[in-house]
């Protein structure tokens, strides 16, 4: 079985309803607001955490001839070219475009944390995730 209980005005509830209904149901409970996540105020148990890492650009600079295919291929404008290519790792959204269109070759995977996955598990099983 899975139950949904998403959006809504804040302090209506949604998390005490999600808790219980995960309780008395024996279901894995998933917790998917990461900017601000509370359902682990209610499940009390040991915590586990991983790092969540996405892809993050590297570009060589001796490889690197500042043609400005990156940039171009970049829909969130999160690279810039002066004197060397900048990426502004905030904008940037891991769709890996500049890497897969550069013609030299001179992107290459890299990676940043954006995160911790977090799992207790006590009567219930609770993931959630903490940016």
């Amino acid at each position: 079985m899975k139950i949904a209980v998403a959006s809504g005005k804040g302090g209506t509830g949604k998390t005490t309803v999600a808790v219980n209904l995960a309780y008395f149901n024996d279901l894995e409970l998933v917790d998917l607001d990461v900017e601000e996540p509370n359902a682990h105020i209610f499940i009390k148990g040991k915590v586990d955490s991983e790092e969540a890492f996405t892809f993050s650009p590297v570009v060589l600079k001796d490889k690197c001839t500042l043609c400005g295919v990156c940039r171009d291929a970049c829909a969130f404008h999160a690279i810039l070219i002066f004197d060397e290519v900048e990426i502004l790792t905030e904008l940037c959204h891991s769709c890996k475009a500049c890497m897969h269109l550069c013609p030299e070759k001179a992107i290459i995977e890299g990676e940043r944390k954006i995160g911790e996955i977090k799992t207790v598990k006590n009567k219930i099983k609770l993931t959630y995730g903490k940016l």
